[in-house]
């Protein structure tokens, strides 16, 4: 068994408090709307605090926290590691969850005041962090369904009337994700008896060329492309977040399709380096990218409902992130963790501030027609609208620019010019479709007849989103340093990540005899 130090116990903290407050809401504040929501806010906020803490330490220390549950060493026992990578992105997540949650609380969406809304959104914030910090392959499919089945219902108690189609929809489809996953794990367990991530990393390099590991890759990569509605498999994305309730659509469009790039990155940078595999995997996600770019864009340009173009508006964004992750050059990788950090602060913003938008429409919905001018009646959103849009198309003085400077330097770098190419026109694209948005709905006058609610949803969870998307691109450092140390540590301390999960060989020997009878 392993003594383990409070530094160790940090890493589990992220995942236990949403966890808690899960509990707490659903047993004990369930008849108290108020204090449910209060309860909720708190908890999301301790765990934005313990992810703090950890990518603190982790930073500080410069090494990776692991915590061995009930004691017991990897590979043989479960293990959550707070490694750059992980801690990095548990924190992004985190910050819009919380966000969201806010967001929650001052919503007039009838579904935001079920008793079951907070208890399943912790669980969807609990799922999600628990993904980004596992070092088992099979937790991460134990993980990935708690977000599954926490989206779906969220969606299914939707006030829009497509939410029970649309959850539908969404789960089956996840299905296929979670079946490639499982039937992965199945093939890589019976490849090398183990679904520890760091000691499937050693013993992959060892035998790299084992007939069943190109199956288990393709499985794994079909599954992440899904997760994050990735060209092909996006077809699902927009009905699906577009009938999600405001603050689950924030967070499912912004961070929960994070999911995803954290497994692209985990197979380029810790189980697939073998040149020939990796080649293949990089090269898939070039393509998919720049399809991703285009399809996404065109689809956002010319659809019907605010928070439909923003959800085709994710299809390009992670486009720019995938094509990044492709190239795997050390200034590309910085370049992906910079964008999927300023991309989850931005869109969760915008649609947030779409669905405060169509909170003031006489029967709540966000397609065009129906929120013409209804943007007068909030000027501070239309400003909070105007900076996420430039965000969302990479102008200065924004956190957005920052993101698409970066990727295309690093493709300067690499010499990638037809990608670059793609990547520039569907930056011109999303400027125009913004930009269409915004002339819709706070430029033009409400139409005749049109009697708005007196009433709408909060602002406080989108100002802060917008106000980071600003402090971010007016003082960008921070950001640019976390992200180039999580380069060097993904492209250079993978032996490290390995050591620190399941030891040396020497060590990983002594716990076999120690647990043999």
């Amino acid at each position: 068994m392993i003594v383990q130090t409070w530094s160790q116990h940090v890493v589990a903290l992220p995942v236990a408090f949403p966890l808690a407050g899960c509990a707490l809401t659903a047993l004990v504040f369930r008849r108290n709307r108020r204090w449910q929501g209060l309860t909720a806010v708190a908890f999301m906020a301790l765990g934005l605090i313990s992810s703090t803490l950890l990518l603190g330490d982790v930073l500080i220390s410069g090494e990776p926290r692991v915590f061995h549950l009930g004691g017991w060493p990897a590979p043989f026992g479960i293990a959550l590691a707070g490694d750059l990578l992980g801690a990095t992105m548990a924190f992004m997540c985190q910050i819009v969850l919380l966000g969201g949650v806010v967001y929650g609380v001052g919503c007039r969406d009838k579904c935001a005041q079920f008793p079951t809304f907070f208890p399943f959104f912790l669980a969807l914030a609990a799922g999600l962090t628990g993904s980004m910090l596992t070092t088992d392959i099979f937790n991460l499919f134990v993980f990935a369904e708690v977000v599954v089945i926490a989206g779906t219902v969220l969606t299914a108690i939707s006030d829009d009337r497509k939410g029970t189609e649309a959850a539908f929809k969404y789960f089956y489809i996840s299905q296929f994700a979670a079946m490639a996953l499982l039937v992965a794990c199945g093939t890589l367990y019976a490849a090398y008896g183990t679904l520890n991530m760091a000691d499937l990393a050693r013993l992959i390099e060892q035998t790299p060329y084992h007939p069943l590991l190109p199956f288990a890759m393709v499985l794994l990569l079909v599954s992440f492309m899904i997760k994050s509605a990735v060209m092909p498999f996006h077809f699902w994305q927009p009905d699906f977040h577009t009938a999600a309730p405001t603050p689950v659509h924030a967070v499912l469009s912004s961070v929960v399709v994070k999911l995803g790039i954290y497994g692209f990155m985990r197979m380029t940078t810790l189980l697939f380096i073998e040149p020939e595999a990796k080649a293949l995997i990089e090269n898939t996600l070039i393509v998919c990218g720049c399809a991703g770019v285009i399809f996404g864009g065109l689809g956002a340009a010319g659809t019907y409902d605010a928070k439909r173009m923003l959800a085709y508006s994710t299809l390009g964004q992670l486009g720019f992130i995938l094509v990044a992750v492709g190239w795997g050059t050390p200034l590309a990788m910085a370049a992906a963790i910079i964008f999927a950090f300023n991309h989850s602060l931005a869109k969760a913003a915008m649609l947030m501030l779409a669905g405060a938008v169509a909170s003031r429409a006489p029967v709540k919905t966000a397609a065009f027609d129906r929120i013409v001018g209804l943007g007068r009646l909030r000027p501070v959103a239309g400003i909070l609208f105007l900076f996420g849009g430039m965000a969302l198309a990479g102008l200065p003085p924004t956190n957005g620019f920052i993101s698409k400077l970066a990727v295309l330097q690093s493709g300067v770098e690499a010499g990638q010019w037809l990608p670059l190419a793609v990547l520039a026109a569907a930056s011109i694209i999303t400027l125009v479709y913004v930009a269409r948005a915004f002339q819709t709905i706070w430029l033009k006058p409400i139409p005749e007849g049109v009697e708005p609610k007196p009433y709408g949803d909060q602002l406080l969870a989108p100002f802060a989103l917008v106000a980071g998307c600003l402090a971010l691109g007016l003082y960008a450092q921070p950001l640019v340093e976390l992200a180039i140390l999580n380069s060097q540590w993904m492209l250079e301390s993978r032996q490290e990540y390995i050591d620190a999960v399941i030891g040396t060989m020497s060590e990983a020997q002594d716990r076999i005899q120690e647990l043999s009878p």
